[in-house]
């Protein structure tokens, strides 16, 4: 057991990589492995290390799993020609909880964690008994571009007629991930070499809502040691999340979520991002219908509440929502749906 220092723990409980056919996954392992499991999935870009300063606050009777989705972190990059898809990570949780051979556990997911974990509780509702969402939603919803598609309308929220560009996105987005990939295949390009401080500042001044002491501890686990200085670990495959994230509408959005056999958290930064688009960040309709749909087929198994705080308050102030989240993990969940 490694040593509580500030609210942080400095040496881990234990790290764990699992076998899979292109590698290992690797992950962080704090806590009993007889207590409760609860999964944690990191956002896009990040690693492991996005729990380091929260699993701490948490109830200590529960045996939590961070880990680092392919070609993040500590884990293998996917096999060459291989694109990094949303469905290929839910794969990946799938073969982590086989692995660990977990019949029923908690998902914690922060931004593209929570997509993919609340895309996991609804592939797979009788594994997952709480669902913890992070200033995310738990399916990647675009409203205007595929009400279109969908033949139901919600009075409270009519559908608003997607223009040609609008529709042309979804392709582009598509087109857009191809292209990086084959791109990156085909790019001599070696990689940066970086000293620590400019490996820091240049993290910092890309992301600007991380505080510099989560920048550190991202970086920790998101570079490599070379001969000259540091390289950034993630595979350069990896570019703009929607180019691997799977929109869906409002119609498979409710039928994913009337799937669900799990209490739902959602905990909304204030100053947190509203949209996987950023250019559309301001507009707060997307979350709106989400948690109306949320409310309307879950009732009381769906909690949601606000904090102050931007994108990564979990690891900015840990202390906002350790309570309401440890709260939430403890409560009962014998009524199952």
């Amino acid at each position: 057991m490694g040593e509580w220092v500030g609210g942080c723990l400095l040496g881990l409980t234990s790290e764990m990589k699992l076998a899979v056919p292109w590698g290992h996954i690797a992950a962080k392992l704090w806590g009993s492995q007889q207590g409760p499991p609860v999964l944690c999935l990191h956002g896009w870009l990040d690693n492991a290390n996005s729990f380091d300063r929260l699993i701490p606050l948490l109830p200590k009777d529960f045996h939590y799993v961070a880990m680092d989705f392919g070609g993040h972190g500590l884990s293998s990059h996917y096999s060459p020609g291989l694109p990094y898809y949303q469905q290929n990570f839910v794969i990946e949780v799938q073969r982590v909880v086989a692995a660990l051979k977990w019949n029923r556990f908690s998902i914690m997911g922060h931004s593209f964690g929570g997509i993919v974990g609340g895309m996991y509780s609804c592939t797979f509702p009788e594994m997952v008994d709480k669902l913890i969402l992070l200033d995310t939603l738990p399916c990647a919803l675009d409203y205007k571009e595929l009400a279109p598609l969908s033949a139901a309308r919600s009075p409270a929220h009519p559908a608003e007629p997607a223009t040609p560009q609008e529709l042309e996105n979804l392709l582009t987005y598509k087109r857009g991930m191809i292209e990086h990939m084959l791109q990156i295949e085909a790019s001599q390009k070696p990689q940066r070499v970086l000293s620590p401080e400019e490996m820091l500042q240049g993290f910092l001044k890309n992301n600007s809502h991380v505080g510099e002491e989560c920048a550190r501890l991202l970086l920790q686990r998101g570079t490599t040691q070379v001969a000259t200085g540091l390289v950034l670990s993630r595979d350069r495959r990896i570019s703009l999340p929607e180019h691997s994230i799977d929109f869906v509408s409002r119609d498979l959005l409710v039928h994913f979520i009337r799937k669900l056999q799990a209490h739902v958290l959602l905990i909304k930064a204030m100053q947190g991002f509203y949209n996987v688009r950023r250019e559309n960040d301001a507009d707060k309709e997307a979350l709106n219908l989400v948690k109306d749909i949320l409310k309307s087929v879950l009732k009381e198994w769906f909690q949601y509440t606000e904090v102050p705080g931007n994108h990564y308050v979990h690891m900015n102030q840990p202390q906002r929502v350790a309570g309401i989240i440890g709260s939430f993990l403890k409560s009962s969940t014998l009524n199952q749906l």
